[in-house]
């Protein structure tokens, strides 16, 4: 195995957003230099709540372009479908038996998302964490690169993997999560105390990877501040907190950089200058992800290419796991 292994999932549903790229796209491409990266579109983590078929299947086209007009290279990452490895669900049973119930139970965003289900509140959401697992634990990847909101599922992960060693052996990579130190989590433009989400929040507070630029100007300059005038970061200022790390993303400018730089500066003009730079940043993806989203026979190309190099490790860990257990036949 490679010195360092990274591995991480996006989900297809909803249209990805400025808190996505910033904590976690980016950081997808930027793991492509530090070790072997493998990414997976989680789609059968999608379906733990309704899903329309067809949208989903455009949805996961939309997330893969996005993911390579962003700077993913299927020639220097594994890029690949959850639903073409069968071997993320059979360890996912697997690792079920050696998962605490009331750690389940405990998990916050289950609590969020069954709130948000009025029909139904599935087992697979419940379950959702030890499927999300078996993602890492198949590749006995070292690294997962995830938006802060998910210490929680990789805090379990690690204890769902230190309890398989101890009961079957040393079979498992107990992974490290790796958390961007700015930018970590982006919040609604509209209401800063919630994240930026396709599902929690108002459209307008969400800056969209695919928004025009006009758009992506009106919601930044009608971003929610509070009634002062000063550009500082503070727990009294959480609108301008929150732009403040997304400028210091898009320029690659410490945030104390930033506050020193406009000190004098009005709200309009700090606004104006961090819509421009979102703006630029954006706007290469864009432009990419309209050249390759139309070919979904190259997009399914690539996937297929990329599941045949994840099943290759994935087998491999399945192999040595059920041999730990004792199920299967003896080999």
């Amino acid at each position: 195995m490679a010195e360092k292994r990274i591995f991480s999932g996006i989900q297809p549903t909803g249209r990805k957003h400025l808190g996505n790229y910033i904590g976690a796209i980016r950081q997808y491409v930027e793991g492509q230099d530090r070790g072997e990266a493998i990414y997976c579109i989680v789609d059968l983590h999608a379906i733990t709540v309704p899903q329309d078929s067809a949208e989903l299947r455009e949805r996961l086209y939309d997330t893969t372009a996005i993911l390579i007009a962003a700077g993913l290279d299927p020639d220097r990452c594994i890029l690949f479908r959850q639903s073409d490895i069968r071997e993320h669900t059979e360890l996912c049973w697997l690792l079920g038996t050696v998962t605490a119930w009331g750690d389940l139970n405990r998990m916050h965003q289950f609590k969020e998302k069954a709130e948000q289900q009025r029909e139904l509140v599935s087992a697979g959401l419940f379950f959702y964490p030890v499927l999300q697992a078996a993602d890492v634990l198949a590749y006995r990847a070292t690294e997962v690169p995830v938006g802060d909101d998910q210490r929680q599922h990789i805090e379990l992960m690690r204890d769902i993997a230190e309890r398989f060693n101890a009961r079957y052996g040393e079979q498992l990579v107990v992974p490290e999560g790796r958390y961007p130190e700015v930018g970590a989590r982006i919040m609604n433009l509209q209401d800063p105390e919630t994240r930026m989400s396709t599902t929690y929040g108002s459209e307008q507070g969400t800056v969209y990877i695919l928004d025009p630029a006009d758009a992506v100007r009106k919601k930044i300059r009608s971003a929610v501040t509070d009634s002062g005038t000063e550009v500082r970061r503070g727990p009294d200022k959480a609108g301008i907190t929150n732009l403040i790390e997304v400028l210091s993303v898009v320029r690659d400018t410490p945030p104390d950089g930033l506050e020193r730089e406009f000190k004098g500066q009005g709200y309009g003009d700090f606004k104006a200058a961090v819509a421009e730079a979102v703006v630029e940043y954006l706007g290469p993806v864009r432009e990419r992800y309209e050249e390759l989203r139309p070919d979904e026979a190259a997009i399914e190309d690539t996937l297929a290419a990329g599941a045949e190099k994840a099943r290759a490790i994935a087998a491999g860990t399945l192999a040595d796991v059920r041999r730990a257990i004792g199920i299967g036949a003896p080999g």
